[in-house]
């Protein structure tokens, strides 16, 4: 061989080498996102899952990718959306914090693996058979929020002992939890002789009619049935309950964080952020089946002070003592 052949041929493995190499590489696992809301009203949630992967060791971009998928509040757009998902063969369906969306993934497929992030029992919701052994091809985070629905009742009976009827505000759309919610309310209102009179929202304009008949039903304070959809609104929310001076007690710190009174609950970030480790654990290789539902033991009450004198409400140093944090 001459040597113009064999710098010919070098060089042309020098270009085959590399690229054969990368044909060689495994393809980059996808990640299957879906969430109730918007991208913009839902930027919050995805640094803690973001941060759950890379504990696990993933990285978007880098080692992984996220196919987003956002119903924008329209609930009913959830089963196509998560059909669209399974139709694409992602590796993982993720819902860092929806219960509409994580019934819609479990109803989408039983082979893709689901990892939810749900404020109701998920053994109730079906997409668990156990907590600890969950058996089929989802398992993820239950923040506990519905079940905490008459400790808040309690603590708003606390800090306005006056109050005897209280607004519920509830989303409709969200079939999967709310009559179940509702009716836990009830019962819980009951108990400590308040009157529950629910008002039915699940668009921006339906909040603001909501607030006016809350108004002109004369109700004395307002607690919300734990929704997706109202997350994403929680400022207009918050904003409007403390511009008519209604005391409200939300599931989320971030409502008070928005202006609102009062929350009782688990952290959410906390949550998402273990929905994003388990989502690495199962690209790993573990199993949903496997992995059991991660419960939170702790939970946290928030006050913002500045809401409560603008509304012309002293709060009880019972209640003050008792606070995770007091926002000034």
């Amino acid at each position: 061989m001459n040597r113009r052949s064999l710098i010919s041929l070098l060089g042309g493995a020098a270009v085959t080498w590399p690229l054969a190499a990368r044909a060689q590489q495994p393809a980059m696992p996808v990640i299957g996102l879906l969430d109730t809301g918007g991208v913009d009203s839902n930027t919050g949630f995805l640094r803690p899952f973001r941060e759950g992967l890379g504990e696990a060791g993933y990285f978007e971009g880098r080692n992984v990718a996220i196919e987003y998928r956002w119903a924008e509040g329209q609930y009913d757009r959830l089963p196509e959306l998560a059909a669209d998902l399974v139709r694409r063969k992602v590796s993982v369906i993720a819902i860092p914090s929806s219960t509409p969306a994580s019934v819609a993934a479990k109803n989408a497929t039983a082979v893709i693996p689901i990892i939810f992030g749900v404020g109701d029992d998920p053994i109730r919701l079906g997409l668990v058979t156990s907590l600890d052994r969950p058996g089929g091809n989802a398992t993820g985070i239950n923040f506990i929020t519905a079940e905490l629905g008459a400790k808040r009742l309690e603590l708003l009976h606390e800090l306005v002992p006056t109050a005897s009827r209280i607004a519920v505000l509830a989303n409709p759309a969200d079939q999967t939890r709310t009559t179940s919610n509702i009716r836990d309310v009830e019962a819980a209102a009951r108990a400590i002789g308040l009157q529950i009179h629910v008002f039915n929202a699940s668009t921006t304009d339906e909040i603001d009619m909501a607030f006016a008949a809350i108004l002109r039903e004369n109700m004395h304070a307002l607690t919300l049935i734990p929704d997706a959809y109202f997350n994403t609104r929680r400022v207009q929310v918050a904003i409007m309950a403390a511009r008519h001076g209604l005391p409200m007690v939300a599931a989320l710190r971030s409502y008070v964080e928005a202006g609102g009174l009062m929350s009782y609950g688990t952290s959410l970030a906390d949550a998402q952020r273990h929905v994003g480790v388990y989502t690495g654990r199962v690209l790993k290789g573990d199993k949903p089946a496997d992995l059991p539902v991660f419960q939170p033991t702790k939970f946290e009450l928030v006050i913002n002070r500045s809401t409560a004198k603008a509304i012309g409400l002293q709060l009880p140093m019972t209640l003050l003592v008792r606070a995770d944090e007091v926002i000034e």
